[in-house]
């Protein structure tokens, strides 16, 4: 193995697990990730630590628990992986187009070149406001850059670079994020949607969801499916672009997701604060460098055991992180603990109130606490062999659930102290989005 192995990063913005031919999808969405999963080190019970953008992304670039970043208006909380990597000499470089991990929350730290699509500068209600900008003004159709063009600048940056120092590359792909408009010939549906329907139907997913048809979520599930189909193409892309480099074989890269994505199972679509399945089951794929056999691993894990695997091949590892390395340096792997913990604070009528849930191999422990008063609001559990789709929210009286529910009372007490009630920054974005959504309900299309 090299010393100090290149890395790659590749996440991909609401990517649910379900909805890829390895994790049994019956559409062909992702010929190249399932390919990918039977060459590779796979987890097939990957977790992410939220389940929306601003905990979940920062989490997984720094290993530490959301609550940390939903206690700080979701800003950039050192170190992330590319300080550490950056300390430790690695060229260092992000590629991606979300508004809510870019400069503007300070997230181009330990990057030497950060390309996060903003030509306005990095206010934050500016940043929010580009979006708008692409999207009415300047008629782009769609928020954010395709993955071919993330490929292109990340590959121009591999390019650029002249010294043998090895790298980080992080790249963020947000092509299966709503709204879903697949590019042309990509579709699953008999006609495919324009970018002014993919956006209005989208809306209608967030505005009055109660009022989506059958139809129009048949529609919905196929336009985001032909996103993946998309995605996986450019995906396998990318991935001939570095064996053509001879990157493959001296690199370790990690695929996988911040969080999944909801078609009305649990009454609500896109992402919003809650944790069932459908959001945080996310696909995670690690090729190690050298050879090492294929693996699937069906023991839970979570996001946050990146970085500290990534640490750990750069020679750097982290001590102090509450997850694990996935793997160590000589490709063995490292079980951490089995139960695997989320959380979310809520929104809207539920912003005082923050979400836990505790997944193990059969059971999955939920709850909510009051942020202020930390007293416990609701809790249950599921049985996910049983119910894999989360329809019964058991009662904590069932006895063999007990001791992960205990768990989860013991990580959400600990965890509670560093959340405080909603901030400032928090309350200013939210009026940012509101000015976004107002353009929208213009007709500015």
């Amino acid at each position: 193995m090299t010393n100090r192995p290149n890395t790659i990063l590749l996440s991909i913005d609401a990517l649910r697990a379900d909805h890829l031919g390895a994790h049994g999808y019956d559409r062909e969405t992702s010929p190249f990730l399932d390919e990918l999963a039977d060459r590779e080190l796979e987890f097939t019970t990957a977790i992410s630590a939220s389940s929306h953008t601003r905990e979940a992304v920062p989490a997984l670039l720094s290993g530490r628990y959301p609550d940390v970043f939903a206690a700080n208006g979701y800003r950039y909380v050192p170190k992330t992986v590319a300080d550490r990597l950056s300390e430790a000499g690695f060229r260092t470089a992000g590629f991606h187009s979300n508004p809510y991990v870019s400069r503007a929350y300070g997230y181009d730290n330990g990057f030497d070149t950060f390309d996060d699509d903003l030509v306005l500068g990095q206010n934050r209600f500016v940043a929010l406001a580009q979006r708008a900008l692409n999207k009415f003004v300047l008629n782009k159709g769609e928020y954010h850059a395709r993955a071919a063009e993330i490929n292109d600048r990340s590959l121009s940056w591999l390019d650029s670079l002249d010294d043998d120092r090895p790298f980080f590359l992080w790249n963020h792909y947000m092509d299966p994020h709503g709204p879903y408009n697949s590019p042309a010939g990509y579709t699953y549906a008999d006609r495919e949607l324009s970018n002014a329907e993919a956006q209005t139907l989208y809306q209608k997913t967030i505005d009055r969801s109660d009022e989506i048809t059958d139809e129009e979520r048949q529609s919905l599930i196929d336009a985001y499916d032909g996103e993946i189909r998309y995605l996986d193409d450019q995906l396998r892309a990318l991935f001939d672009a570095l064996d053509d480099r001879g990157l493959l074989e001296e690199s370790l890269i990690v695929v996988t997701a911040d969080h999944g994505d909801a078609f009305g199972e649990h009454g609500y679509y896109t992402h919003p604060r809650y944790l069932h399945e459908s959001l945080l089951h996310v696909p995670l794929i690690v090729s190690l460098p050298g050879e090492r056999e294929s693996e699937t691993v069906t023991t839970p894990v979570s996001t946050l055991n990146i970085v500290p695997t990534i640490l750990e091949y750069a020679g750097e590892p982290e001590t102090e992180l509450p997850r694990e390395p996935l793997v160590n340096r000589d490709g063995e792997l490292v079980y951490d603990e089995g139960v695997v913990f989320a959380s979310a604070t809520g929104e809207d009528e539920n912003e005082g109130i923050r979400r836990f849930a505790a997944r193990g191999e059969r059971w999955k422990a939920v709850l909510e606490r009051e942020i202020d008063s930390g007293e416990i609001v609701s809790e249950g559990v599921y049985d996910l062999v049983a119910d894999p789709y989360e329809a019964e929210l058991l009662s904590v009286k069932e006895a063999e659930s007990r001791a992960i529910i205990q768990q989860l009372k013991d990580f959400s007490v600990s965890r509670l102290s560093t959340v405080e009630a909603t901030t400032r920054e928090e309350n200013n974005m939210e009026q940012a989005i509101e000015v976004d959504e107002r353009l929208e309900a213009l007709g500015y299309k």
